[in-house]
Formats: structure tokens, C-alpha cells, sequence
């Protein structure tokens, strides 16, 4: 079962390593145009919403099918990752990750039993339109069905975390916070829930620790800064570039494949989100609005008069909570250096249900 786990990890990394770099330029196209970036610029900002919805989602859709089944098997991914795109609100990079792999797969299948059957001639013919009909009915089943069910999750995510912050459960919300966060649900939990909550909050005491919930910068810093102490690869080389854009530019979104790549430094992230969330509940801190973006910089600007320790103090427990839990767990659990997507193509073979 461990074996099982460490291949698909590895599928995982497969899909989103190598797209590390698009990714980054999208973050600080990010951190740089958008309203509350640094050199605003709104025709340049325009290109933030089309990168993060349809770009990165159809690259990692392309990248799973391509593992599968060749450059042929990526443009099925690319094409059936459409469908969920299209049906939900939010960036698809968790239905990307399935739909790519899934259209690459089906392709393969149909390549498989067609193969030495096609009259000579006719190759290229029905190469073609069996890619361009399956990808058609699997993008439109993806729309159909699939997309309720990723939107079901993240409503299921955002009602959960209601419920404990009613419930004045603060620091367990980073059980759910965290995940959802790499799961790019982020926006819909901050503004959908978490921003709401808050606005009612500040309205009667001028702070609400709900800002401070989803928004805190020090965990994710505390994620990449284990990777440069004890990961390895790509992860480890491109880390100190992701802690400048997350940290300073406040772009969360880049340190969240880093999490996807190894999935059990969640573990990390939530260590983090609850230490900070429970000095936040001790200290009774709060912002007065949510930082847009999540930098250090925006925090500095939405701290009340007399918040600045209890504030600050938890953006560095988290941190701290975070690399110490991080490095822990890439020494027990080391990332395959070789974890890139011409490795994992090449044991694509024994991930359960892709051989």
C-alpha cells in the first residue's frame, strides 16, 4: 500500500513539476498588475484571470495526459479538461488532475485494441476523429457529472469551516483550510465565508480573526522554506524564488503545487494553520479588513492599532511550526529527486488502475 501511495504521489508530481514555471509567471504577472499589486496596470492584469482559469488547469490536464499516453494522449487531457473548467467557478486544477489523466488513459485503451486493425491509408483518419469524438463525449460527461461533484466538495468545505467558527472552533478550521487551499479553493473559502464572517465581526469590535484564517502568509512560507532546507530537484531549487512571490508578493497560489507534489506535507501546512490560528485565538488578534494580496506587506497595512505582536508573532509561529513539521517530514519521507515528469512517465505502468 506504501508502495501504491509513493507511485501515485509521484504520478502527481509528474502532472504539476513540470509546469512549476508557468505557474510562476502567472504569480507575478499577479503580484505585479493587479489592483493591489505593485506596479498596478489594468490592461496588464487582464491576463490574470484566463492564466489561473483555463492556462495553468489545461497544462496540467495536457502534462497527465501526455504521461499516459504520449503527446497524443495529452491533447485528449487537454481537451476533456475543459469540461470541468467550464462547468464550475473555480480553478480546476484538482478536476485537471483527474480529467487529464483519465482522457489519456481512454485514448490508450482505444489505441490498444484498434492496434494492426485500421486498413493501411486510413490511419490518420481515424487517429483523428477517434481522438476528437472521445474527447467530446468524455469533456462533456466531465461538464455533466463531473463538475457537480468538485463543486459539492467545495461547498462541503465552506460549510464545514462555518461550522467551526461558529462554533468557536478557530484553530481546528485549519484542518480544512489548509487541504482546501491546495486544492486552489482558497478565493471561495476567503471571500465566500471566511470575508463575510469577518466584515459582521469588525463591524462590532473593529478586527475579526477570520481574516486571519486563510489569509496568513507564515505557514506556506514555512513549507518552502523546508523544501530549501531538505527537499530535493526542482522543488528545492525553485523554492527560494516561490518564498519572494508568496511572501512578499502575497501570491499564496505558488507554494500550493509544492504541497501537491508530496501530498503528505499537508501535514505541514495544517501543524502550521494550527498553531498560528490558536495564538490568534489566545491573543484575541484580528485584522480590520482581508489583506489583498496575502503578503507580509498587505497584513502590515490592515493591523489595528495595538495588534501588531499578536499578529505578527502568530505569521511567525506558523512559519516556524511549519518548516520545523516540514524538514521532519522530507527527512522520514524524502521527494524522489528523480520526481519529474520524464521519470514518472516511465512508471506510469504500475500506478494502480493507469497499467
Amino acid at each position: 500500500m506504501r508502495e501504491r501511495i509513493q507511485r501515485l504521489g509521484g504520478f502527481l508530481a509528474g502532472m504539476i513539476i513540470p509546469n512549476l514555471g508557468a505557474l510562476i509567471a502567472w504569480g507575478l504577472i499577479t503580484a505585479l498588475f493587479i489592483p493591489t499589486g505593485w506596479t498596478p496596470n489594468e490592461s496588464f492584469a487582464e491576463l490574470v484571470g484566463p492564466m489561473i482559469v483555463y492556462l495553468l488547469p489545461v497544462l496540467i490536464g495536457y502534462t497527465g495526459g501526455k504521461m499516459i499516453h504520449g503527446v497524443r494522449g495529452g491533447v485528449v487531457g487537454a481537451t476533456v479538461t475543459m469540461g470541468v473548467i467550464v462547468g464550475t467557478d473555480v480553478p480546476q486544477f484538482m478536476g485537471a488532475m483527474v480529467m487529464g489523466p483519465l482522457g489519456g488513459w481512454l485514448i490508450k485503451l482505444f489505441d490498444d485494441a484498434v492496434e494492426d486493425k485500421v486498413p493501411v491509408g486510413f490511419e490518420m483518419l481515424v487517429n483523428n476523429f477517434s481522438a476528437g469524438i472521445l474527447a467530446t463525449v468524455v469533456a462533456i460527461l466531465g461538464y455533466l457529472f463531473m463538475s457537480p461533484v468538485l463543486t459539492a466538495i467545495s461547498n462541503a468545505f465552506g460549510a464545514v469551516v462555518d461550522f467551526l467558527v461558529s462554533a468557536r472552533l478557530l484553530p481546528l478550521a485549519a484542518i480544512i483550510i489548509e487541504p482546501a487551499k491546495v486544492l486552489f479553493l482558497n478565493n471561495a473559502l476567503n471571500h465566500g465565508v471566511l470575508a463575510p464572517l469577518g466584515v459582521a465581526s469588525a463591524e462590532e469590535t473593529g478586527r475579526a480573526i477570520h481574516f486571519l484564517l486563510e489569509t496568513n502568509p507564515g505557514p506556506g512560507l514555512g513549507l518552502l522554506v523546508a523544501y530549501w532546507i531538505a527537499g530535493k530537484g526542482m522543488l528545492k531549487q525553485s523554492s527560494p524564488g516561490a518564498m519572494i512571490i508568496h511572501f512578499l508578493g502575497g501570491i499564496h497560489e505558488i507554494y500550493f503545487p509544492y504541497v501537491l507534489a508530496h501530498p503528505i506535507m499537508i501535514l505541514a501546512m495544517i501543524a502550521g494553520g494550527f498553531s498560528a490560528d490558536l495564538w490568534f485565538t489566545i491573543m484575541n488578534a484580528g485584522l480590520v479588513a482581508t489583506p489583498s494580496p496575502g503578503s507580509i506587506f498587505a497584513y502590515l497595512l490592515v493591523i489595528p492599532k495595538g495588534q501588531h505582536f499578536a499578529v505578527l508573532t502568530g505569521v511567525l509561529i506558523g512559519a516556524v511550526v511549519s518548516a520545523l513539521v516540514g524538514v521532519f517530514l522530507l527527512r522520514v519521507r524524502p521527494v524522489r529527486e528523480e520526481a519529474s515528469a520524464e521519470e514518472v512517465e516511465s512508471s506510469t505502468g504500475s500506478v494502480p488502475g493507469l497499467s
